[in-house]
C-alpha cells in the first residue's frame, strides 16, 4: 500500500524548520509586566503569598524592577497603586500625591519613552469597601462613579501615564474618560479598555496583593457573566464607539474562544490578561514538582497569542522573557 504523498512531519523535523514555518511567535515586546506599588517612604518588597515572585513594593524598588523587565525586552508596565489610607470614594486614587501617581513620575523619570507605562484606572484598591465604584446601600453605582474615575484618570495622566487603562466595567466610563482627558489637554493620551473583564475567582490572588477584596458581595452585578460570548462583542464595540483605541479581554486562559471572535470581528490592538489566579496555578503545580514551569508558561502563553492577543499582561512576563532570550526553548 502506497503512503499519501503528503507528510506533515517534513516540516518539524529540525527546529530550524519548525522555526520557519511557525504561524505563532512570542517575544519579550509582546509582554507587559504588572507592578504592585505600596505606600512605603522605605525601601520595602513584601511576596504576595498567593503570588510567589511577586511583591508589593516600595517605588524605589518598582523603578528597579521595571529596569530589570526592560533590560530583558518587555517595554510596557502597569501600575497597581497601593495607598496606606482608604476611604469610601477612593480619593487617595486621584490625589497629585497619591502612590500611583508618585510611581508614575518615578518611572518616567528614569526610563522616559523607552518604558510604556500604563495606569491602571480604578478605585478597587483605594477603596474602604474594596468596590470599583461608589456604594450605597450594598449596591455600586454606576454614574456617580463616572465623575470619580475621570479625576482618577486626569491625575494619571498629569503624572506622565503613556496609557489609561479603565478596569472598574461601569457602563459609559470610556466616553466620560475620553471627554475628560480632551479637555484637560491629553487628547493624545490613549485609552485600553478592559473591554471584556468577565467575574471570575481566578482573581482571588491579585485582590491578596492589591487588597482590593470586596469588605460584602461581589462584583458580578458590574463585571461580565462568564457564560457569555455574544455580550463581550457589544461591550467591545460600545467602548470602540466612546473612543477606546485598544481593548483587552480578561481572563484570557477560560476566555481564549472570546479573544479569538473578539480578533476576528475588530481591528483595534487586543490585549488579554493572563490573570493571577492562572499564574498561582502554574506556579503551585511547577513548585509541587507536577509540571516544566518554562516549558508550560512558554505554552500557554503561546496560545493566548495564537488565540489572536497582540499582547499579554502576565505575572510570568520577566521569567518568559528571560527563557526566550537564553533560548531554552524557543516557541
Amino acid at each position: 500500500m502506497n503512503f499519501p504523498i503528503i507528510r506533515k512531519r517534513r516540516l518539524r523535523r529540525t527546529p530550524q524548520l519548525r522555526d520557519l514555518v511557525a504561524e505563532t511567535v512570542l517575544r519579550p515586546e509582546h509582554l507587559i509586566y504588572p507592578l504592585f506599588v505600596n505606600d512605603d517612604v522605605n525601601s520595602s518588597r513584601i511576596e504576595v503569598p498567593s503570588m510567589p515572585g511577586i511583591y508589593q513594593q516600595s517605588i524605589d524598588n518598582a523603578v528597579i524592577e521595571a529596569g530589570q523587565a526592560l533590560e530583558l525586552g518587555i517595554k510596557g508596565v502597569i501600575v497597581f497603586g497601593i495607598p496606606s489610607e482608604k476611604d469610601s470614594e477612593g480619593s487617595n486614587a486621584w490625589f497629585e500625591e497619591g502612590v500611583a501617581q508618585r510611581a508614575i513620575q518615578a518611572l518616567k523619570a528614569n526610563f522616559g519613552d523607552d518604558l510604556i507605562v500604563i495606569a491602571d484606572t480604578c478605585l478597587c484598591e483605594y477603596t474602604n469597601h474594596g468596590h470599583c465604584g461608589v456604594l450605597m446601600d450594598g449596591k455600586v453605582l454606576n454614574d456617580p462613579t463616572l465623575d470619580l474615575l475621570c479625576k482618577v484618570a486626569v491625575s494619571q495622566a498629569e503624572a506622565g501615564a503613556d496609557i489609561i487603562a479603565p478596569s472598574d466595567m461601569m457602563d459609559g466610563r470610556i466616553g466620560f474618560i475620553r471627554d475628560s482627558l480632551d479637555d484637560a489637554g491629553f487628547d493624545h493620551v490613549p485609552i485600553l479598555s478592559y473591554a471584556a473583564k468577565y467575574a471570575t475567582a481566578l482573581y482571588a490572588p491579585f485582590r491578596d496583593a492589591a487588597g482590593s477584596t470586596p469588605a460584602s458581595g461581589d462584583r458580578r452585578s458590574y463585571q461580565m457573566d462568564l457564560r457569555n460570548a455574544r455580550e463581550a462583542i457589544d461591550e467591545v464595540e460600545l467602548d470602540i464607539s466612546e473612543g477606546a483605541d485598544m481593548i483587552m479581554v480578561k481572563p484570557a486562559l477560560p476566555c481564549l474562544d472570546i479573544i479569538r471572535t473578539i480578533r476576528d470581528e475588530f481591528t483595534l490592538p487586543l490585549v488579554a490578561y493572563n490573570v493571577s489566579g492562572e499564574y498561582g496555578m502554574v506556579k503551585a503545580a511547577a513548585e509541587n514538582g507536577w509540571i516544566d514551569e518554562r516549558s508550560v508558561v512558554l505554552e500557554l502563553l503561546t496560545s493566548i497569542r495564537r488565540a489572536g492577543a497582540d499582547m499579554i499582561i502576565s505575572y510570568h512576563a520577566k521569567d518568559a522573557a528571560r527563557w526566550l532570550q537564553d533560548g531554552h526553548q524557543k516557541i
